[in-house]
This record gives structure tokens, C-alpha cells and sequence, in this order.
């Protein structure tokens, strides 16, 4: 519980201190409120349009969590087939690296126009973004067996399934682990990106539209509350992850 306490305490002075070197910076430099809005500006801008912020953010995060869960459950099973089959491998990694050579934002413009504004486009948009860094981090670890154990199951004359289950995933766990938290990381730029290229909802919408009518201080309360999901979402599955890969999970 000390250890707790003493880590929001440690949040709450990194905090504060952005804060004041934040409401420095524009005292130092004395730049237009219009290009650079102080805390307390941008603090009115939230309580005064929190309403509309709440409305934006739920689209958002709704869209956020669909497609990080598609993607993520899309990456292990893909991870999972390559494992098992040979076949598989053979065909489908050569797509997967030739797909990820193609940067995924790029294809934004063309997602949207397939899909249209609203929220497939961007869940799509997210999907895509996290589905090769899970599928990747998780297949290595898949592979990745030791020899005491590969010689174990063959002894036992273990089914690749059997071992799959029992074996490689288990010890692949902290390899997936790596891939969600790269997946948490980019999910919220992909579904920003897929907001910013189309859309009439959404905390990226709202910044463009804030950005375009000259409002730099709503532009920078959606971008705090942005910041804030972002890592609302990050401690949330470092949570879940710490459970995964802590070391008496596989004797329980």
C-alpha cells in the first residue's frame, strides 16, 4: 500500500511540475494565447465544454476498445494457426510482412472511402495497426520453446496441439505481453489518425475542428483528455498483463 501511495505521489509532482514549467513557457516566451494556452486556459476550456468532450470522447474510446479487441483476439489466433501449421507459415507470413511494409496510415484515405466516416473505418483503422505487432511478438515467442521442453513432449509423445496448449503458450505469454503493450501504445494514435482523415465524431475530429475555427485551447483540453484515456488504458492492461506473466500464475 506505501508502494501505492508513493506512486501517486510520484504522479501527482511530475504533474505539477509540467504544469508550472507548461504555465513558464508562457509567461517566458509571451507567445499569443491563440498559439500556445496556459493550464488555466486550457482548464476553463475543459469544465466549460466537458458536454461536448464527454460526447466526442465516448465515440472515441468505444471505437478505440472495439478494434483493439478484434485486433488483439485476430493477432493471437493468427499467431496460434501459424504455430500449428507449417502450411500456414509457408503462405502467410510472407503476406503479413509484405502487409506491414506498406504503412498502415497511408491506407487511412482509402479506409474511409470504403467504409465511410463513421466508426467501421476506424475500428478497422486500429485493427490494423495492432494486429502485426501482436501476432508477431506472440508467434516468437510461440517458436521459441526450449529444447529441455521440445525433447519433453516428444518423449511424451505429446499431439502438436497438446503442446501448443501446454507447452508454447504458456511460455510464450510474456512475448504476447510485449505485443499488447505495443498494441495499447498504438491504438490510440490509429484511431486518432482514422478521425483526423474522416469523420464528424471523435476527440480527432474535434481537434481539427477546434484547430480550424482558431480554438487552441479546446484543441489542447481534447488533447489532455485524449492523453488521459491513453493512459487510462495503459495502466488498465499492465494490470491484466502483470497477472498473465507473473510467475505463479501456471501453478494456480
Amino acid at each position: 500500500m506505501t508502494g501505492s501511495l508513493w506512486g501517486i505521489a510520484r504522479g501527482l509532482l511530475a504533474l505539477a511540475f509540467g504544469l508550472a514549467l507548461w504555465q513558464g513557457v508562457v509567461w517566458a516566451s509571451g507567445v499569443p494565447a491563440f498559439i500556445l494556452p496556459g493550464p488555466a486556459r486550457v482548464a476553463e476550456s475543459l469544465w466549460t465544454n466537458a458536454g461536448m468532450l464527454a460526447q466526442n470522447a465516448r465515440f472515441t474510446v468505444v471505437n478505440l476498445l472495439t478494434g483493439l479487441a478484434a485486433g488483439v483476439a485476430l493477432g493471437v489466433a493468427t499467431a496460434l494457426n501459424l504455430a500449428l501449421s507449417p502450411g500456414a507459415r509457408l503462405l502467410l507470413r510472407p503476406l503479413l510482412i509484405f502487409a506491414q511494409a506498406v504503412p498502415v496510415f497511408a491506407l487511412a484515405p482509402v479506409i474511409t472511402l470504403w467504409l465511410g466516416y463513421g466508426a467501421p473505418s476506424k475500428i478497422v483503422m486500429v485493427m490494423l495497426v495492432i494486429y502485426f505487432p501482436v501476432t508477431s511478438a506472440f508467434f516468437d515467442g510461440l517458436m521459441r520453446l526450449p529444447a529441455p521442453l521440445v525433447d519433453m513432449a516428444q518423449l511424451m509423445r505429446a499431439t502438436p496441439l497438446r503442446r501448443l496448449i501446454w507447452l508454447q503458450v504458456p511460455h510464450a505469454l510474456p512475448s504476447l505481453a510485449s505485443g499488447l503493450r505495443l498494441a495499447v501504445v498504438y491504438a490510440p494514435f490509429a484511431v486518432v489518425i482514422g478521425e483526423w482523415v474522416g469523420s464528424s465524431r471523435g476527440l480527432g475530429y474535434l481537434m481539427l475542428m477546434a484547430n480550424g475555427r482558431g480554438q487552441t485551447d479546446l484543441m489542447f483540453a481534447s488533447l489532455l483528455v485524449l492523453a488521459g484515456l491513453s493512459l487510462t488504458l495503459f495502466f488498465m492492461f499492465e494490470g491484466v498483463i502483470k497477472r498473465l506473466t507473473r510467475p505463479d500464475q501456471g501453478q494456480k
